[in-house]
């Protein structure tokens, strides 16, 4: 057992003035419950200067056949640090992997590679951001929003230097910077809404021959930008105020994640997944935006694509939980965001005696909300249809805690900066009676205000 280092900060609302102290340390990590412009998160983690990482992209390599080879180096690295002492396990975070892992990955380590004549699938943005990022951090700042509380945390592996490093900085008052960002360039999509019909056409021949009873389709945004991510990020996050929030700067690759969609948790073994399906716009005029939301909550055709991802993931997760353990604790919760309405499901299970919380990620990942049903079908039909490759989005940000505890998100309402190119994708779930106008709409209805206030960025 392990005893950590420990000491209280003071406690702040607003952790992003913090991140800025640690920003230029290498693979710095912002995971963002969004407060105080959300309350539906609670923690936020941030850490940088990782012991030991795993960058890999499994389309150019045969390293990895699977993913229990991948996430099994996960287990051996994550082995690198004790568990802490019982009294010190309130912590969500005692050190650990804080990772992003793309959805590309997730279909290769599937067994689904990338289809024939993918090769204009964004190879100017390929392979820049890892397959899979994992970084084995020693140390972290936690911010407990509940309790306001804020503490700096080291494990015993930590390198007192690095440590010393930390200190300093926390010592100094944060640098008052203002990055500047604009998109330089107009937004385009690679899916007009011509293109998107005759695809929208093709998902549902696959339904109709049986291959599948739901599909996700995603189109593309991008644009070219200057100036710092970092202060696209920080204004986003107000707009989006979004729980499961995360920003993370790579080597040549900036990941802004805006999500409002857990993936997986585990805390004394309980397993939580909080799937989205069906999704409405909001409106500022109260009136209006409360018939949008009744609509939402009233709609057989959201609720049925609920229904089935909520028994998609019942399934993923029962291949690591005890048998008789999973049950649904909430089914199609109305739940209201900055800029949509969503239905949302709650799940729980107990992670079996024998299984890992890095065990049960690897059983789930892709997150079965922005695939379709079948799983495996779904994510064959995504690849031959879609005109580019998914990277992080529809991917994950994760952290797994020697503790172990586990927390993810599902990377939706997600941007990608690399090389002067902004990305960002958005789609949704097509079942037999969608609608093509409506299901092409929904699409800029999820980033839209994201794009949209961008753009009037200078």
């Amino acid at each position: 057992m392990a005893s950590l280092y420990r000491r209280a900060l003071t406690y702040q609302a607003d952790s992003s003035v913090l991140f800025e102290a640690l920003r230029d340390m290498p693979y710095p990590v912002f995971l963002d419950s969004a407060y105080p412009y959300s309350d539906r998160g609670r923690y936020d983690i941030l850490s940088a200067s990782p012991l030991e990482t795993i960058n890999t992209n499994i389309s150019i390599t045969s390293s990895y056949r699977n993913n229990e080879m991948l996430f099994r180096e996960m287990e051996t690295l994550l082995a690198r640090l004790d568990p802490p002492q019982e009294d010190e396990t309130d912590l969500p975070f005692s050190g650990g992997i804080i990772g992003a892992f793309s959805y590309d990955g997730g279909r290769e380590l599937a067994g689904i590679s990338r289809s024939a004549g993918s090769t204009d699938k964004i190879d100017h943005c390929d392979p820049v951001f890892p397959d899979f990022f994992a970084g084995l951090y020693s140390w972290a700042i936690v911010v407990d929003h509940h309790t306001q509380s804020r503490c700096l945390i080291s494990h015993p592996a930590t390198p007192p230097e690095l440590l010393q490093d930390v200190e300093r900085r926390l010592a100094l008052a944060p640098a008052a910077t203002t990055p500047d960002f604009c998109l330089t360039s107009e937004i385009s999509t690679n899916l007009d809404e011509q293109q998107y019909a005759a695809l929208f056409e093709r998902v549902q021949q696959y339904i109709r021959a049986g291959d599948s009873y739901q599909i996700n389709l995603a189109r593309r945004f991008e644009a070219d930008y200057a100036g710092s991510p970092w202060e696209a990020y920080r204004q986003l996050r107000i707009l989006a105020a979004a729980p499961f929030s995360a920003y993370l700067e790579l080597p040549g690759s900036s990941v802004l994640s805006l999500s409002p969609e857990r993936f997986l948790q585990v805390t004394d073994r309980e397993v939580l997944t909080t799937p989205i399906k069906g999704t409405a716009a909001r409106s500022a005029i109260p009136e209006t935006d409360r018939t949008l939301a009744e609509a939402l909550l009233a709609s057989e055709k959201d609720r049925a694509e609920n229904l089935m991802i909520v028994d998609l993931l019942r399934n993923d997760i029962g291949r690591c939980c005890e048998p008789g353990s999973i049950r649904v604790e909430k089914l199609f919760e109305l739940q209201s965001f900055q800029t949509v309405h969503h239905l949302v499901s709650t799940i729980r299970g107990r992670l079996a005696n024998d299984k890992s919380p890095l065990q049960l990620l690897a059983a789930c990942f892709p997150g079965g909300s922005i695939t379709g049903a079948p799983k495996h079908r779904a994510m064959e039909i995504i690849e031959e249809l879609e005109p580019h490759q998914r990277s992080i989005y529809c991917g994950s940000v994760a952290y797994v805690s020697c503790n172990g505890k586990m927390d993810s998100n599902i990377a939706i309402r997600t941007l990608l900066c690399e090389a002067g190119k902004l990305y960002c994708w958005s789609g949704g779930g097509i079942v037999a009676d969608s609608q093509m106008e409506l299901e092409f709409e929904e699409t800029w209805n999820k980033v839209g205000s994201l794009l949209t206030h961008l753009q009037k960025m200078r």
